[in-house]
C-alpha cells in the first residue's frame, strides 16, 4: 500500500471522527441548551427521556445534536422535560402526596415508593430522592387509598417493626436498570451487574483473572460522595452493593448468564504473546548450549586438532620414508 493511500485513509477516519463530534454536543452544553441542571440531565439520560452516544474520543457519552432538536420541539418543552425529571426528598414528597413524613417514610421503607437516587449531607446521614411524578400517580391511584389515609395493616407494621428497609435494595435495582439501558456491549452490561456485588463474589463467580480485570475496568464509576476512602464513600459503596442473601443470589446467577453471553461474543482481552520473528544468517544460541558442528567441517578437522595418539604415528611413518 502507497504512502499516498495510507494518508488518505487516515484523513477519512479523522473526518468521520470529526464529522460524528460536530453532530453531537458535551453533556454540560446539552444541559444548558435543554434548561437543566448537569444533576437533572444525568437523571433524564438514565430514565431514557434524554438519548446519548459514545464520544469516538473516548471522552465520556454525548448527546446528538438532532436530540437536542427533537426535545426542544416537543409540546410543553421545557416544562414538561423539568417536570419528568424533578426529585423530591421525603418532606416535599409527603406534601406532594398529603400525607406525614412518617406515613411516607413507612411507604418507602416498605418498598411502595422507590427512590431514584440519594445523596449524603454534611452529618453522612442518607437522603432519598424521589419522582414526583411517580409520588403524585401514587396518590391520586385510589387503589392506595388505605396506604395513605388508614392504619398500616398488621402485617406491614410488623415487618417495619423488624427493621425492614427496602430503599437501598430498590434503588440498585432501579439503577441497574439505568446502567444496563447505557450498557453498549455485552460486557458492559456483566460490568453492570458485577457493580452491584462485592469482589468475593465476583471471583467465585468469575475465576478466569482476565475476565475479572476487564470487568474492572468497564465498571461504572459511582456517583462521587466524598473523596475516596472517606467514611462517606464508604457509605455510599455499601449502600450500592448488594446485601441480602436472595438479592446477592439473583445478581449472581444474572452475572453467570451476562459473562457466558459476553464470551460468545468475543473473549476479554489478554496479554499478547510476542514471538520474535525468525532472521535470516546465522542465529545466536542460548547460554550453555552446544553448536552442532556440520558434517563437511568434522572432515577438514586440522591433523593438529587430532588425538596425540595419531599425530606421534604418522609422524613415526614420515621419518621412516625419508630415512
Amino acid at each position: 500500500m502507497s504512502g499516498n493511500t495510507i494518508t488518505h485513509n487516515v484523513a477519512e477516519a479523522d473526518e468521520r471522527t470529526g464529522a460524528t463530534r460536530s453532530a453531537s454536543v458535551t453533556r454540560h452544553r446539552a444541559a444548558r441548551e435543554l434548561g437543566l441542571s448537569r444533576g437533572d440531565l444525568d437523571l433524564a439520560v438514565q430514565l431514557g427521556r434524554v438519548r446519548t452516544v459514545p464520544d469516538d474520543r473516548g471522552g465520556g457519552r454525548r448527546v446528538p445534536r438532532d436530540e437536542i432538536d427533537r426535545i426542544r420541539a416537543a409540546d410543553g418543552f421545557p416544562d414538561v422535560l423539568r417536570a419528568a425529571v424533578r426529585a423530591v426528598g421525603t418532606t416535599e414528597g409527603a406534601a406532594l402526596m398529603d400525607v406525614t413524613t412518617a406515613r411516607f417514610t413507612r411507604l418507602a421503607r416498605l418498598g411502595l415508593l422507590v427512590p431514584v437516587k440519594f445523596y449524603l449531607n454534611r452529618y453522612r446521614a442518607v437522603v432519598w430522592l424521589y419522582l414526583a411524578e411517580e409520588l403524585r400517580r401514587f396518590g391520586a391511584d385510589e387503589r392506595n387509598t388505605a396506604l395513605l389515609k388508614g392504619r398500616t395493616p398488621e402485617g406491614l407494621r410488623d415487618q417495619l417493626g423488624d427493621g425492614l428497609d427496602l430503599r437501598p435494595r430498590n434503588w440498585r435495582g432501579r439503577h441497574l436498570g439505568f446502567l444496563l439501558r447505557q450498557a453498549d456491549d455485552p460486557w458492559a452490561r456483566a460490568a453492570a451487574v458485577a457493580s452491584l456485588l462485592d469482589a468475593t463474589e465476583i471471583s467465585d463467580v468469575v475465576t478466569d483473572p482476565y475476565e475479572r480485570s476487564y470487568l474492572r475496568r468497564l465498571r461504572p464509576a459511582l456517583a462521587t460522595h466524598g473523596s475516596p476512602g472517606s467514611p462517606a464513600a464508604q457509605l455510599a459503596e455499601e449502600i450500592a452493593t448488594a446485601a441480602d442473601p436472595d438479592e446477592v443470589d439473583w445478581l449472581r446467577s444474572d452475572l453467570a448468564a451476562a459473562v457466558d453471553t459476553a464470551r460468545r461474543h468475543r473473549p476479554a482481552p489478554r496479554p499478547a504473546t510476542h514471538v520474535a520473528p525468525l532472521q535470516p544468517g546465522p542465529q545466536p544460541l542460548a547460554r550453555g548450549t552446544a553448536e552442532p558442528v556440520p558434517r563437511e567441517a568434522e572432515d577438514a578437522v586440522p591433523p593438529e586438532a587430532e588425538q596425540p595418539g595419531r599425530l606421534s604415528s604418522l609422524l613415526g611413518r614420515l621419518w621412516r620414508r625419508d630415512s
